[in-house]
């Protein structure tokens, strides 16, 4: 049902649904924690995508190999959204979801440095533009200084390098079988029984979800936009080029500034530095997907 479609919508759709599940997210998590928007959103991934299949012919043949790829992402997920969710939490939407978007960053580093490719001149100007854009963001004024942890900043980062990990083998896994739903519902049905144990099984410290009521709705409006944003990625992989599809939805930390502008007031607050911040990584993304 996708071919009809220009990838560059596709595109510009799951950039959108993205940075919808990230202010939605933020405003939820005034009441809750990183933990239970996870397991909400996790949850309504596996759910949706698995029944979307069993409606729109069944499950497909593919080989072991594929299943065995986009099962090994699936267990990355949870771990890159748990983090993500929490770089919302403690930087807030429009800087975490900034550094998130980081990724080509990690994933063309890690080509470089295992696979022997060439840091081309696009590359290098990208990671100075991201590197730059990261010390924006992380930058903070004396009064800022009193609840800001350096630390924080590792968790929307974290994200980012786990997901330079996982976006390659799906790019991979979609040219051995162009299954973009199936293969979507896969990484969800593998992501919530490995969340549930983490959730399940007593650990001493460990954050526990907090289910409140003024919470719930935005993190089911947050874990139905970031269930879309992955099936619409996935799509718009199976239908266009990576060189094409990455720089767009690298787009998506601009639309939460519109966001956080829009529906975020009150809550997080922009500066100069974080815009500034934003565009320097998000044009350093851009330089450096295209390239990929």
């Amino acid at each position: 049902m996708w071919f009809d479609i220009p990838p560059q919508l596709i595109a510009l759709a799951a950039a959108l649904s993205y940075a919808a599940s990230g202010i939605a997210a933020k405003r939820g998590l005034r009441y809750s924690t990183p933990i239970t928007v996870t397991l909400v959103s996790v949850t309504i991934h596996a759910v949706t995508l698995s029944a979307a299949v069993l409606l729109t012919g069944g499950i497909p043949a593919v080989s072991w190999w594929v299943l065995f790829l986009f099962a090994l992402t699936g267990t990355l997920q949870p771990i890159i959204r748990l983090f993500t969710y929490a770089g919302i939490h403690y930087i807030g939407a429009s800087r975490g979801t900034t550094l998130r978007g980081a990724h080509p960053l990690f994933s063309t580093s890690l080509a470089i440095i295992f696979l022997g490719e060439q840091a081309t001149l696009p590359v290098i100007a990208g990671t100075v533009l991201i590197v730059g854009g990261i010390t924006l963001i992380s930058w903070q004024t004396e009064a800022q200084r009193k609840t800001f942890r350096w630390w924080h900043i590792g968790y929307p980062l974290g994200a980012a390098f786990l997901a330079g990990i996982s976006h390659p083998l799906r790019r991979y896994a979609l040219g051995l079988a162009n299954e973009p739903l199936y293969l979507a519902a896969v990484i969800g049905v593998v992501a919530l029984p490995w969340l549930a144990s983490y959730v399940v099984l007593p650990r001493k410290g460990a954050e526990q979800p907090v289910w409140n009521r003024q919470s719930i709705g935005a993190f089911l409006f947050a874990g139905v936009f970031e269930t879309l944003g992955i099936v619409l990625v996935i799509a718009a992989l199976s239908v266009g080029a990576v060189v094409i599809v990455s720089p767009i939805v690298a787009t998506s930390p601009l639309w939460i500034l519109l966001g956080t502008w829009l529906f975020l007031r009150g809550i997080e607050r922009l500066n100069g530095r974080t815009i500034a911040g934003a565009l320097s990584v998000v044009a350093g993304t851009i330089a450096i997907s295209l390239v990929r």
